[in-house]
């Protein structure tokens, strides 16, 4: 696959540069830049710039509303419900992060639901805004149907990620952030993009058999992590982010590439937490706990055991100041997105 280079600073600018262009102010525009420079950055390049094309046809379309008048609801001094009015997710998820952040600091606890917005990027990416302010956070949103409902063979949660945040005593912070599915939706786009193989066992395709064709497990069905477990992981974040914050759920969220018929009306669920609610040493004891699983003996060709969001900080601060690779395909999609 031939690559282009280009620094992220100059990314940055040409990204916003195109959302401008597509109808966002310059805050939304640089907000959705710098999310999408992100994913690249920690190497989650199915939620990059392979999506760039997708928030813009969806604005074209009229199934992202450019200029959202964003309503916040007070509900208590620790609750808030938002109504994204379709704007792109990344504006929604930006507000309400932010919002659960104030709310904690204030109150102890933050919670603020999301409804009517679109798909934001990487749940991580707002978990790590959290625990920079020394807040531990949970975040769950869902998506387009991708998963069967166990001993169902059609369709109908999304791969639903969850994410947990938390201080881990040293600069990168312990951010999981994982789909409920084997791999994420935005790899085996990206990998269909890329004419790319899937590995073993992540899909099937639309007659019920195991593929590694990424075309075909799009029209098929994605497998969820440890069976039945998965997909009731998949229903549980479906409740949280759909059915509590008046979503859409149930598999009505719609696919943002193939279905413009109208706004995804996503859910999406923030909670945010001090972490001296119940100890007041939490960050000696959270640094006692990495150390307690880091000195474990290691199982041979380990050189040492990772908390979740320690390798993902790793290539971010080793990305940083390189220049970010793309593939031709993506280069060129920006060109046409810039004209």
């Amino acid at each position: 696959m031939e690559k282009v280079k280009l620094k992220a600073v100059i990314l940055t600018k040409e990204i916003t540069k195109i959302f401008k262009k597509f109808g966002l102010n310059q805050d939304h525009a640089k907000i959705s830049a710098k999310a999408l420079i992100n994913a690249e950055l920690v190497g989650a390049y199915g939620h990059g710039l392979s999506r760039l094309k997708m928030y813009c046809d969806r604005i074209s379309k009229k199934v992202i509303n450019p200029k959202p008048k964003i309503k916040i609801k007070k509900i208590s001094q620790s609750i808030s419900h938002i109504d994204a009015d379709d704007s792109i997710g990344f504006v929604a998820a930006d507000m309400a992060i932010k919002k659960a952040i104030s709310n904690a600091k204030k109150t102890g606890i933050g919670l603020v639901a999301v409804r009517n917005s679109g798909h934001y990027g990487l749940s991580g990416y707002y978990a790590e805004q959290a625990v920079k302010k020394n807040l531990v956070t949970m975040i769950y949103t869902n998506a387009p149907p991708a998963i069967a409902p166990h001993g169902a063979i059609k369709s109908l949660f999304g791969t639903n990620p969850i994410c947990f945040g938390t201080p881990s005593g040293s600069k990168a912070p312990f951010i999981l952030d994982t789909s409920i599915s084997m791999i994420n939706r935005g790899k085996i786009r990206f990998a269909s993009k890329n004419n790319q193989k899937l590995p073993i066992g992540v899909a099937l395709d639309k007659f019920g058999k195991p593929t590694t064709d990424a075309n075909k497990a799009l029209k098929g069905v994605q497998l969820p992590i440890a069976g039945f477990r998965g997909s009731g992981l998949a229903w549980m974040v479906d409740i949280l982010s759909g059915v509590l914050t008046g979503g859409n759920h149930a598999g009505r969220v719609k696919d943002p590439f193939e279905d413009f018929s109208g706004p995804q009306n996503i859910g999406h669920l923030f909670i945010t937490f001090k972490t001296n609610l119940f100890v007041k040493d939490y960050n000696k004891r959270i640094k006692d706990n990495i150390k307690k699983v880091k000195r474990l003996p290691k199982v041979k060709g380990v050189k040492e055991i990772m908390y979740p969001g320690q390798n993902k900080y790793k290539r971010y601060k080793m990305n940083l100041n390189k220049e970010i690779k793309i593939s031709k395909i993506i280069k060129d999609e920006l060109e046409i997105l810039k004209k």
